[in-house]
């Protein structure tokens, strides 16, 4: 069998960019049984609802949703366990320090296989507000028009 080569994302948390402000993003990866991995390969996952805590010096993965194998046996995995995520050691220490702050916390932004391994992007991340998101949204909106005036600027429809 020929080994995979690249990032094919499996599932992400669009609605994690619009809750949070991300601060910052680590790659880790997911201890996961057989099944699971099967499961995974078909594009089965949900990232809704799911955080990681990290926890006597461990991180997890809590709320991942991956339903059961179809073809599994009485061997099948639970579809919401706990999955343990693999981390560097400093890497685990520095998220110790930065959870420890008032109103971080560790939120999966996408589940993915690169080079044939599952991995999860985390990232370090402060709740907003719901006047913030509305900042936000109107932000993205004026960049969007200015795009769209400078797009019309260039191929000289533009008009005042």
């Amino acid at each position: 069998m020929a080994k995979e080569v690249g990032q094919k994302v499996i599932t992400s948390n669009r609605r994690a960019r619009h809750d949070y402000t991300i601060i910052d993003t680590y790659e880790a990866g997911v201890a996961l049984v057989g099944t699971e991995v099967k499961s995974l390969r078909a594009g089965k996952a949900s990232l809704a609802d799911s955080f990681a805590t990290v926890d006597d010096g461990e991180v997890f993965l809590r709320g991942l949703h991956i339903p059961e194998y179809s073809h599994g046996t009485w061997t099948n995995h639970e579809p919401r366990r706990t999955r343990k995520l693999l981390l560097h050691r400093r890497e685990i220490e520095k998220l110790i320090g930065k959870t420890k702050e008032s109103g971080l916390s560790l939120v999966p932004l996408s589940l993915y296989f690169k080079d044939g391994k599952v991995k999860v992007e985390l990232a370090l991340a402060r709740g907003r507000k719901v006047h913030d998101k509305r900042q936000a949204i109107a932000k993205r909106d004026a960049q969007r028009e200015m795009a769209r005036a400078m797009g019309r600027a260039a191929k000289g429809k533009y008009r005042r």
